[in-house]
Order: structure tokens, then sequence, then C-alpha cells
């Protein structure tokens, strides 16, 4: 299974889809609740997939987003406000509505992970 990288700002949010992801088998990498430690997460090893939600804070987290591409790994986007956010480079990218169930969940990490 996958070791993933959570980037979610509202802290229970976080804990949960840390324990969807357990749940489904995967390791998390590390978590983030600012744009500076998702930056640092971003570039540690180990991190085969990433969740990153849009907006963190006032920041956006498109900087995660583009360390995560510069070295390939995959990543989703969630979101409470759908695709409408999405940075401008990244409309191609897979959003996960909030609150998404485990299942959505599930198939949006098969899809990033093949």
């Amino acid at each position: 299974m996958a070791s993933v990288l959570l980037v979610e700002d509202e802290s229970l949010i976080r804990m949960m889809v840390a324990d969807m992801l357990v749940e489904l088998g995967h390791s998390v990498a590390g978590e983030a609740n600012d744009l500076r430690t998702g930056l640092v997460l971003a570039s540690a090893p180990g991190v085969d997939a990433a969740i990153l939600d849009i907006q963190l804070g006032r920041d956006s987290s498109e900087p995660i987003a583009v360390a995560l591409q510069s070295r390939g790994i995959p990543f989703a986007f969630a979101s409470g406000y759908g695709a409408d956010g999405v940075p401008q480079g990244f409309k191609d990218h897979a959003v996960l509505q909030k609150p998404f169930p485990i299942e959505e969940l599930e198939r949006c990490l098969t899809k990033l992970l093949i």
C-alpha cells in the first residue's frame, strides 16, 4: 500500500482522513496544516501520493502541488468548494469534494496510484 501525505488545515478533517487512509491499508507519510510544513513534507522521502486541501488558511496549497509535481508524486485536491478553487495549472487533477466518504477516497487513491 501507499504512504500518503495529508495537507489539511482543519484538524478534525485531517484526523478523519488519516483514519480513513489507515482503514484502507495505507500509511500517512506526514500531516501538515499549513503551507510551510506542507512544503517541507512534500520534499521528504517516502511520499507515494498526497491529498491537498486547496486553501490553507490564507494560503493556497499551489506551491505544494508544484513541489509534488516536480517530483512526479501524484496528488489530488480536497475542497469544500469543488473544482472551482483548483489552481489554474492543475485543473486536470482530481478533486475530492469535502466531506467525502471513504469509498470516494479509495477510488481517488486507486486512480492516483496506477
